[in-house]
């Protein structure tokens, strides 16, 4: 039996002068299996074609649907609306982005400048020659480093960061995990030294606060925690 749900968003277009912030109420009857992508792209076709909001891939993959619904942050794609047993959903654009419009932020923008940052990209010392067989990883090497990459750049980490919110320079999680990814690749040749310059600051590991919200949060259930403490450990050896 369906019901009627009512999805309150935030409506604000930073590139108008004439637009100020303000909640607009849409109700809309609720279908089975109903997610918030549905529940919005329902609204954006039948009910309000002005409303902004991100999504790509609808499978939780792209990472562009992030967004605070009822005070966290979560994958629109991802989330019922069967699970709010008011009918009853607030949706916010994620914090520390920049605004584009609605309930769509720039996190493209913060993520290419967080990867030149950490400089994201293996360092090798020679160079790899593609007529020769790759050198071995072991299994499990080459798993720990699969496990890493599986970040979707979501933004949901730094969204629910604390210390993202305080410092604008702070790499958040996600840079975090992008550095432990490269430290435990056989194939890159920097020492803990040259990542220690990266993120040996407090804009780096030791500006993380250990609330740990950004694993709670992540989608993809990353080991936040563990390579967080793993590459404060690393760093203060150094």
């Amino acid at each position: 039996m369906s019901r009627e749900i009512t999805i309150t968003a935030l409506k604000y277009n930073p590139s108008n002068k004439h637009s100020k912030p303000e909640f607009v109420d849409y109700k809309l009857e609720e279908t089975p299996g109903m997610t918030l992508y549905i529940a919005l792209t329902k609204i954006k076709s039948t009910i309000d074609h002005d409303l902004s909001s991100d999504f790509v891939c609808r499978a939780g993959i792209c990472g562009a649907c992030g967004m605070i619904i009822n005070g966290k942050p979560r994958l629109a794609c991802k989330t019922l609306t069967s699970e709010f047993e008011s009918g009853k959903i607030e949706l916010l654009p994620l914090p520390t982005f920049k605004l584009i419009k609605d309930l769509s932020v720039d996190t493209g923008s913060w993520m290419k400048n967080m990867s030149i940052r950490v400089n994201s990209w293996i360092e090798a010392k020679e160079k790899t020659d593609i007529t020769k067989i790759e050198k071995k990883v072991e299994p499990q090497v080459a798993q720990d480093v699969f496990e890493l990459d599986r970040c979707i750049e979501c933004g949901l980490c730094i969204a629910s960061c604390s210390t993202a919110i305080m410092r604008e320079d702070f790499v958040g999680a996600v840079g975090l995990n992008r550095v432990a990814r490269f430290q435990i690749d056989p194939h890159d040749k920097r020492t803990d030294e040259d990542f220690y310059e990266i993120i040996g600051d407090d804009n780096g590991i030791f500006g993380c606060m250990s609330l740990l919200a950004c694993e709670d949060h992540c989608p993809k259930d990353l080991p936040l925690q563990s390579k967080i403490a793993y590459m404060r450990r690393t760093m203060v050896k150094v």
